[in-house]
Order: structure tokens, then C-alpha cells, then sequence
């Protein structure tokens, strides 16, 4: 193996920080992959273009209270989902089948996610009444480029209309 294939960010599976100048720093990504498209359109090499999120944030954004209701409701509808497919299997290799198969299915299914979302749900102890969805941002979006195409990109970039 050489010493370059060794060191070469695409061929390792180790994190790597970003190489090349900044042409291009934006507030959002969907600005920065906008730019992208942008010198993606104009055939500029976007082989050589990074787009790097500066200053991550993991940003946690509470939907729901979490209550027994909605916990119970939300076992039994999965616990339905799981026994109509068990129940559907079942009644393929029953001799006769029918819809007992499929009914004892999902009233064990119900039975089952009712029972498994409480003990969960107990186990939290209160600590935690809340449902959320967790997303990774930044603060800033900034495209980087290799050197020996950075003047290009950024020229490309300056000539872009601004979105509305």
C-alpha cells in the first residue's frame, strides 16, 4: 500500500477534516447546496467542492406531551401493525385459513404493544413527558474548494442570482 493511498480522506473510513478555501459561506444548507448547484450547472469540477457546517448544534425540538393515552394508543397501533402481519402470514400456511388467523394476530399484537409501551413508559419514571425530534445544525454553512480551482468557484459564485 503507498503512503498516499494511505492518507487519502475518500479511501479511509477515519474522520478527516476539510481541505480548501472558502469560496462561499451561507446561513443555511440549503443555500450552500444551492451554490453547489449553481457551479454544478456553470460544469465547474464539483469533485473538488466541500460544503463544511461550522459550529454544530444539536437542536431538540419538543412536539408532543407524552401521556398515558397517547403512550397506550401509540403500543396498540403498533402492536396492530405487527399482529396483522403475523395473522396475514399465519392464514397463508393455515390449512383453510380465513380470518382467524389474521384476528388472532392482531389481538395478540394489540395485547403485546399495549404491555411492552407501558413497561417502557414506567420504566421512564416521569423523567422524560415529552416526545422530540433531535436534528444536527450549524450555525453557518461554509463551501470549501481545492485550491487550484478556489478563484473560479468564487467568480461563479459572486455571478449567482439570489433566491427569493
Amino acid at each position: 500500500m503507498t503512503a498516499a493511498f494511505a492518507t487519502n480522506p475518500s479511501t479511509t473510513n477515519l474522520p478527516t477534516l476539510p481541505d480548501g478555501w472558502p469560496i462561499g459561506s451561507y446561513d443555511t444548507y440549503k443555500e450552500a447546496q444551492r451554490a453547489v448547484d449553481h457551479l454544478a450547472d456553470n460544469e465547474f469540477a464539483v469533485q473538488d467542492v466541500t460544503i463544511v457546517g461550522v459550529e454544530p448544534m444539536l437542536v431538540e425540538r419538543v412536539s408532543a406531551r407524552l401521556t398515558w393515552g397517547r403512550v397506550l394508543s401509540a403500543g396498540a397501533a403498533s402492536g396492530a401493525w405487527l399482529g396483522l402481519f403475523v395473522g396475514l402470514l399465519l392464514s397463508l400456511f393455515t390449512v383453510g385459513g380465513g380470518i382467524a388467523p389474521i384476528l388472532i394476530g392482531m389481538g395478540s399484537g394489540i395485547v403485546f404493544g399495549l404491555a411492552s409501551a407501558a413497561v417502557r413508559y414506567r420504566a421512564t419514571h416521569g423523567q422524560r413527558d415529552f416526545v422530540s425530534h433531535s436534528q444536527l445544525v450549524a450555525r453557518r454553512y461554509d463551501v470549501l474548494c481545492k485550491p487550484r480551482t478556489a478563484e473560479l468557484g468564487r467568480t461563479l459564485l459572486i455571478g449567482m442570482t439570489p433566491a427569493f
